[in-house]
């Protein structure tokens, strides 16, 4: 199985952590472990990648974030989707419908 490129998916990271927050509230661990399972492992999310990605969305006014005591009474870092975030998401869902249709013109349908 051949690899994804990171510079391929790198403009979609935003769509699938958003993706995440849509469904609730969660921490950068979380949404990393999520991403590793629903891709089932094709994709690992690198941690500075995921930060990164957190802090230009948190800039960007898509994202919020808090503190919250986690179960283990450590500290933790929560982040929440802003409704920017959520117009934003369907914006990146709407691109990427448009980003698919112009690659499978040149991806055959069946690899022999």
């Amino acid at each position: 199985m051949a690899e994804i490129s990171s510079d391929v998916i790198r403009g979609y990271n935003d769509t699938m952590i958003l993706s995440l927050l849509k469904e609730g509230d969660s921490y950068g661990y979380e949404v990393s472990k999520r991403i590793k399972k629903m891709t089932e492992e094709k994709y690992i999310i690198k941690e500075t990648t995921l930060y990164s990605a957190f802090t230009r969305m948190e800039k960007n006014g898509y994202i919020s974030s808090f503190s919250k005591m986690a179960e283990n009474g450590r500290q933790r870092t929560y982040y929440r989707i802003t409704k920017a975030g959520r117009a934003y998401y369907k914006e990146k869902c709407d691109e990427w419908q448009v980003t698919k249709e112009v690659v499978d013109c040149f991806v055959p349908k069946e690899i022999a």
